[in-house]
């Protein structure tokens, strides 16, 4: 049984999308569950009374990052075959690596290794596509709940015959639907609080009408939420104009996919009643800054999408995004917007080269890595605040030779802030907990 703490420190966080939110030193109650009990200025104390955490001026807490978008069974091809479009790179990259990950033995080695670096990069909580496997997706689920990480785990579906390798694939619909209604089972059958199953067809390209069909149907039976990719490039994008004769949303939602929670990866190009109807469903987009520089083949609009009160959160997209760690994601998030802002082709106009008013701030990015995540999955995460699950960071701000260094006098609140998001490492992170339990940290 897990004792209640408390933790002094000065925290940083993001509760409104437009607003830093720092209390500059409180002491955090977290009680037995794992909740967050009280939150209080230090100075009103009691004299003598014990702090089990005092993390000094020098270390900030955070909440616990949300990755909204990993593909687990790439994870051995992290920063590679980045060359090809994303048609290409699937049939010659993803999909043989994806195959190797439905053996248990290759799974044991890399899953744990998978969870517990994701955990030193400060990353609480992930929506993860694993493999075809039921089996090997049960042990995805089985390794997050046994080193301590939110997660909602997926068995991918997939069964097209011209979307999918013979040698990769459900046989037909109904074994897929079969599959995925046993994946279920199986990870709600682990009994972890942290830990859910996700319906998970893969994306359009990959799955008949009946499969799309009938995982719609399967997640309304089992109340499970849904992820899949959506509009993500030009080829996905066009291939359901052509093949459904409407948009990649519109096609998603006649098969009753887009629902409260669901997730819908990249989204790259969505139009704007692509983002009412998303809006409307309580859904939203997995925003994947990095990867959509090589696989989207456009920047996707966050502005946009935030402003029209569409739930947005951030992906690593690993492997198509070469980084794990979602502190850089952040960082990319907001260079993609001053890109799709001020544009990237120097021959045109400057008037007529970019997108005006799309540019996001560095707090409106880490929003999106947590509070916009957590809602975008419906957890009770997101914010360090009474009630919800002491799922935190603390990174060191003045670690001898890091580049992250808060300069005395010069560095204010939100300069460190910024400093943070941009430049904190897992070197830099002493202590990750989830749910009140100290899971990843560089400090002994």
């Amino acid at each position: 049984m897990r004792c209640s703490f408390t933790v002094r420190a000065r925290v940083m966080h993001t509760p409104e999308r437009t607003r830093l939110t720092v209390l500059d030193d409180v002491i955090i109650t977290v009680d037995d569950g794992g909740t967050i009990a009280a939150i209080e200025p230090a100075d009103r104390r009691a004299p003598g009374d014990d702090v089990d955490h005092e993390l000094g001026h020098d270390i900030v807490l955070l909440p616990g990052l949300i990755d909204t978008h990993l593909h687990a069974p790439q994870w051995q091809q992290l920063g590679t075959g980045l060359d090809l479009p994303l048609e290409d790179w699937l049939f010659h990259h993803t999909f043989p690596l994806e195959q190797r990950l439905t053996d248990p033995a290759v799974a044991a080695e890399v899953w744990p290794h998978m969870v517990s670096t994701l955990l030193a990069h400060g990353t609480t909580a992930v929506a993860y596509y694993a493999t075809v496997s039921v089996e090997t997706t049960t042990m995805l689920a089985t390794t997050c709940a046994e080193l301590g990480q939110r997660a909602f785990v997926g068995r991918v579906g997939m069964d097209h015959p011209e979307g999918t390798p013979d040698w990769y694939r459900d046989t037909d619909a109904a074994a897929g639907i079969d599959a995925s209604r046993r994946s279920i089972e199986e990870i709600r059958a682990i009994g972890s609080p942290l830990v859910e199953p996700i319906v998970t067809p893969r994306f359009t390209p990959a799955c008949t009408d009946d499969l799309l069909a009938g995982l719609g149907a399967l997640a309304s039976e089992t109340d499970t939420i849904i992820q899949t990719h959506c509009s993500e490039s030009d080829w996905e994008h066009g291939a359901a104009l052509e093949r459904f004769g409407r948009s990649d949303t519109a096609a998603l939602d006649g098969f009753e996919l887009i629902k409260e929670h669901t997730v819908l990866a990249h989204g790259d190009h969505l139009g704007d009643d692509d983002f009412e109807l998303i809006r409307n469903a309580g859904a939203g987009v997995a925003h994947c800054p990095l990867s959509n520089a090589y696989f989207g083949n456009a920047v996707f609009p966050a502005r946009r999408a935030l402003d029209a009160d569409v739930r947005v959160g951030l992906g690593s997209d690993v492997a198509g995004g070469a980084r794990p760690g979602l502190l850089s994601q952040c960082a990319d998030a907001v260079t993609a917007s001053r890109y799709l802002e001020d544009g990237v082709d120097p021959l045109q106009a400057a008037a007529n080269r970019g997108t005006p008013n799309s540019r996001i701030s560095i707090v409106e990015a880490f929003w999106m890595a947590t509070m916009g995540g957590a809602e975008l999955l419906g957890l009770p995460t997101g914010a360090l605040e009474v009630g919800r699950p002491f799922d935190a960071l603390a990174v060191e701000t003045r670690r001898t030779g890091s580049p992250l260094q808060a300069w005395p006098g010069l560095d204010d609140d939100a300069r460190t802030f910024e400093k943070i998001v941009r430049l904190a490492t897992p070197a830099d992170i002493t202590d990750v907990w989830v749910a009140g339990r100290r899971v990843a940290g560089s400090r002994p």
